[in-house]
């Protein structure tokens, strides 16, 4: 499945710093499996444009995963530390900390994966991809375009791999399936 970028909503924060775009969440079912979950989820992958510094909201019980993927970057202070944030480094911090960015270089978009702590087992990483490195999609991955175009293509072993190639623009995000995929 592909989640097209352009067909995400803007919302806005209700400090007026920025809009958030929910790429997709999930809660916990009782047969164990994921279910779509506006609210009350148990994770959440959401791209957010950060327009003006000032307080982020807390997400108490939560592990937050966040990662600069335009712009020059973003100051961050948690409880009192102070991160110095650059595009495509993820940085995970507690969700209820109380958190406020700076923008010493202007306005930035970043890539937000939150998670409920304990419940759920969350990790980012940037993988370069091109024709010669294709990246495998499976499971319980997610793959976000982050940087120009790719081409997602059934494995060559899956019930499927005779599908045709979706191309994929930037900010789109592969969900990952039993039916292993290429991006």
């Amino acid at each position: 499945m592909v989640i097209a970028w352009k067909n995400l909503t803007a919302e806005p924060w209700r400090n007026g710093g920025g809009v958030t775009r929910q790429v997709l969440s999930r809660r916990l079912a009782s047969s164990g499996g994921w279910i779509p979950a506006e609210h009350d989820w148990d994770w959440r992958l959401s791209i957010a444009d950060v327009d003006s510094s000032g307080p982020f909201s807390a997400f108490p019980g939560m592990t937050r995963i966040l990662t600069v993927i335009d712009g020059a970057g973003i100051t961050l202070t948690v409880d009192g530390r102070v991160e110095n944030l650059e595009r495509y480094r993820p940085f995970e911090f507690d969700g209820g900390a109380e958190t406020s960015a700076a923008l010493p270089h202007g306005p930035i978009r970043d890539l937000n994966l939150i998670a409920r702590t304990g419940a759920v087992s969350a990790d980012v990483t940037i993988e370069h991809v091109d024709a010669r490195r294709p990246l495998l999609v499976q499971g319980s991955q997610y793959c976000v375009v982050l940087h120009g175009q790719a081409v997602l293509r059934p494995a060559a072993d899956s019930a499927s791999e005779r599908a045709a190639a979706v191309h994929l623009g930037r900010y789109d995000t592969v969900v990952g399936s039993a039916a292993h995929q290429h991006a």
